[in-house]
């Protein structure tokens, strides 16, 4: 895909932080001013505290990672790996699923997660990559919590371990949903937020259930359409306000991440210069070229090459200046990904 290549790039391996640092806010901070067209290193995360101002508004996403990365089992004993994306009906009983091994399955075979048979789904076939999994009651998050393992991202190449399942939330999470973490959010602490607080930043939730499609490539399709996979989002009367109140009195409102940042561009109404309230889905793509007005800083990690959310920094900031930037990561060791370090772009 050509139309990609200027966001492509090697990344060694040994860059891919593949477990997370002992303290949330020691990974390292590339600073990006856009005004000036400049970069440099901060270099902890938590310096931030010397980079925000008195009203600022930091905008983060309270999704919560479900354990939905689930072991089945058929009746000889072959396992398949799956991830539990969405349900299919308002029930709960018919899902949409990533699962591995499909071919081997029949329409009609029972699959019960491993070590829990009291629990089972039948086979209902493919839609498109995806396969449906039907189960004979409700399936809810605290089920997935029973017998489910949290989703850490496949390119980590490694097995769960006890110190994700805290580590690969935010101290934001608060409604479930996701099967990936906001990851920009990651690098918070309590004693950072206080810390923020205190110099006068305000804190606003919003919403966006993260999909698997922010794993996956992007097509040509998407490009041309400027379109991608549909998440679901929502943002209150509350949140709403206070972000309209501080836009009138021309306080910066910073993204805590690309999820937010999805959320913020869905539901300001470039006409009105407003937010507007509510909960739908969003299938927007942000590349170069668009002008996005409802945010003026953004933080985030260091993404994949050549996928919707680098696009999405580069239309933020000028691809030029993105890209000089992770190429200045590139050579001094930046971690990237999920459990990576990190990037405040203003």
């Amino acid at each position: 895909m050509d139309f990609l290549q200027e966001f492509d790039f090697h990344l060694p391996d040994e860059q891919i932080a593949k477990f997370p640092l002992e303290n949330r806010d020691e990974s390292r901070l590339l600073v990006v001013d856009r005004t000036e067209g400049k970069h440099w290193e901060a270099p902890l995360f938590r310096d931030i505290a010397d980079l925000v101002r008195p009203g600022d508004v930091f905008v983060y996403n309270e999704t919560k990672v479900s354990y939905r990365r689930v072991y089945l089992q058929v009746e000889s004993g072959r396992i398949h790996e799956s991830i539990f994306l969405e349900p299919e009906d308002t029930a709960g009983q018919t899902w949409l699923c990533i699962l591995k091994n499909r071919a081997k399955l029949k329409l009609g075979d029972i699959l019960s997660p491993v070590g829990f048979p009291n629990f089972s789904f039948s086979f209902q076939g493919p839609k498109e990559e995806l396969s449906v999994l039907h189960s004979g009651k409700p399936i809810s998050d605290s089920d997935f919590e029973i017998f489910g393992n949290i989703p850490i991202p496949p390119y980590l190449k490694r097995n769960v371990t006890e110190e994700d399942k805290v580590r690969y939330q935010t101290i934001f999470a608060n409604r479930s949903g996701s099967v990936a973490a906001p990851t920009a959010g990651l690098h918070f602490t309590e004693k950072l937020k206080e810390e923020l607080r205190t110099k006068g930043v305000e804190f606003l939730p919003v919403e966006l259930q993260i999909g698997y499609g922010t794993f996956r490539p992007l097509t040509t399709e998407q490009w041309q359409t400027k379109t991608l996979h549909r998440e679901n989002y929502s943002v209150s009367v509350a949140t709403a306000a206070k972000l309209n109140e501080a836009r009138s009195e021309g306080r910066r409102i910073i993204a805590v991440g690309t999820t937010t940042l999805r959320v913020l561009e869905s539901v300001f109404d470039s006409q009105l210069k407003t937010y507007k309230v509510g909960s739908s889905q969003t299938d927007i793509f942000l590349s170069p070229g668009d002008n996005i007005q409802s945010v003026q800083g953004l933080i985030t990690n260091f993404h994949l090459p050549k996928s919707s959310l680098l696009l999405l920094v580069s239309a933020f900031a000028n691809t030029r200046l993105v890209m000089s930037s992770y190429q200045y990561a590139l050579e001094n060791g930046f971690r990237f990904y999920s459990y990576g370090d990190s990037m405040f772009l203003f």
